[in-house]
């Protein structure tokens, strides 16, 4: 484990001389974090806006908040649409009723983990079947994915 010292004669320039070609990042990461002070400062002034004063009106909200069309199958069976129990006979029926009176909007399907899969693909072709084209599947968080959100 020796060091190498060189004689400084090796043909390079006169007095062993080599240009240092290491680039400097501290000015640079300096500039970086003094920009990122002050979009960080300048960001909340620039979204308030204009100060108006807008016009009152007497025209009515859009639209009522509606409840999520969830259609739901317990453990032992029995279907509910909201909180509505129904049965499998009428489900698609009852669900073309919803649709005709509501819109076409997303449906949101929740089963007990302990059901088959068998009996939720059949409940998703049910409510495929009464006319809804967005069906979404309802699950629980695992708790490490709720660890890993903290």
């Amino acid at each position: 484990m020796g060091m190498a010292v060189g004689s400084g004669s090796s043909g390079d320039d006169d007095n062993g001389y080599k240009p240092l070609a290491e680039i400097n990042v501290t000015p640079f990461v300096d500039v970086m974090l003094v920009l990122l002070i002050i979009f960080m400062v300048a960001a909340p002034l620039m979204v308030q806006g204009v100060p108006l004063e807008l016009p009152k009106t007497s025209a009515t909200k859009l639209g009522a908040i509606k409840k999520p069309m969830v259609v739901s199958l317990s453990t032992d069976g029995k279907l509910y649409i909201r909180d509505e129990e129904v049965t499998a006979q009428t489900l698609v029926s009852r669900l073309m009723d919803i649709k005709a009176s509501e819109g076409d909007g997303v449906v949101y399907v929740r089963a007990d983990r302990k059901i088959a899969y068998g009996e939720v693909m059949e409940l998703l072709g049910k409510v495929g079947e009464s006319g809804f084209s967005r069906v979404s599947l309802l699950s629980q968080p695992s708790p490490s994915a709720k660890s890993e959100m903290n």
